[in-house]
């Protein structure tokens, strides 16, 4: 009796509990240089979601390219984020960027790099890659391309 009890208990809340929908995905937004220093530049932007299921997850963000004046220049770095359950939510994307990337790739060189960027006073960033989502057997992949001119 008590086994039956405590099986129509579990079944219960295993099929009260609504996983059938993904995570919705909005954008990604608000890329901004948290600090510039001599060596590197730390950017960080946010990607937007709202979650209509009854259970988190999990999102990974290894898998974003941060593109700088269309050079490939660093990884988003933020591991995985705990997703909330029935709540909108933000993802924090921080990234880290040596310097000296940005202008060995820009075309003249360090220098034609370093002039471009004074001159301009704005750097053009793209975030491009996936965003993985998985709680227990189901799992969902984001795309993300997002383009944005920064000023500093």
């Amino acid at each position: 009796m008590k086994n039956t009890i405590y099986f129509g208990l579990l079944f219960l809340v295993i099929t009260s509990c609504s996983i059938d929908k993904e995570p919705i995905f909005k954008k990604v937004d608000h890329i901004k240089v948290i600090s510039f220093k001599g060596d590197t530049i730390h950017l960080k932007a946010e990607a937007f979601f709202e979650n209509p299921n009854d259970i988190g997850g999990k999102i990974a963000t290894d898998g974003i390219k941060v593109i700088v004046n269309g050079a490939d220049v660093a990884q988003v770095s933020s591991g995985e984020f705990k997703v909330p359950a029935r709540k909108a939510f933000v993802v924090p994307l921080k990234v880290v960027i040596p310097t000296r990337k940005i202008f060995e790739n820009s075309k003249g060189g360090i220098l034609g790099g370093l002039l471009n960027s004074v001159l301009n006073k704005s750097i053009k960033v793209q975030f491009k890659g996936d965003l993985k989502y998985k709680v227990f057997g189901f799992s969902k992949v984001y795309a993300v391309d997002k383009v944005q001119e920064i000023k500093f």
